[in-house]
Formats: structure tokens, C-alpha cells, sequence
């Protein structure tokens, strides 16, 4: 390689891809720090308090839930009760010039 245009070219090359090794190592580097920052500040004590604080919520509409369909069932059973107690009501001759 004793031409200098070779002997440029292979210089610029080996420095664009060892810049180019840095700024991934570096990269990598950054992202390892963030996510190891991200894992201390996630505290699973809240996580769980929220979990425990909607399940608590759901427990409550499940028994809201069933309190509506039992004054539902009672309402149906009420209803049924008193349709049967009824009197028919009387039925009335039709006439002949009622249209039909």
C-alpha cells in the first residue's frame, strides 16, 4: 500500500467504523443505566397497593351487583304473586257489529 489515496481510504475506514463501534457501545451503555434507574424507582409496594386497591373495588360491585339481582328476583316473585291473586277481569259478549 504505498499509494496514499489507498492508504487515506483505509485510515478513514477504520476510524468511521471504530467511531461507529463507540456510539453503539455508548448507546448500549446509556440504555443499561436508564433501565437499571427505571428498575429502582418502580417500587412493587405501589403496584401492589393498587392492585389490592382494585380488587377491593371489584369485591364492592360484585356485591352491588348481587344486591340489584336479588331486589330483582324479589320483585319478579311480588309481581308473579299478585298476577296470580288477581281476579280475571269479566269477559264481555262481543257484539256483532264490532269489527274485528
Amino acid at each position: 500500500m504505498e499509494d496514499p489515496a489507498k492508504v487515506m481510504v483505509a485510515v478513514s475506514l477504520f476510524i468511521s467504523v471504530a467511531y461507529s463501534i463507540n456510539a453503539i457501545a455508548r448507546a448500549a451503555v446509556a440504555h443499561r443505566k436508564e433501565q437499571a434507574r427505571l428498575d429502582r424507582e418502580t417500587n412493587p409496594t405501589l403496584t401492589e397497593a393498587r392492585l389490592a386497591r382494585i380488587e377491593q373495588a371489584v369485591d364492592a360491585i360484585a356485591l352491588e351487583v348481587e344486591r340489584i339481582s336479588e331486589g330483582q328476583r324479589f320483585t319478579t316473585k311480588l309481581l308473579s304473586k299478585q298476577a296470580r291473586s288477581l281476579p280475571k277481569p269479566a269477559q264481555r259478549p262481543v257484539s256483532a257489529n264490532t269489527p274485528t
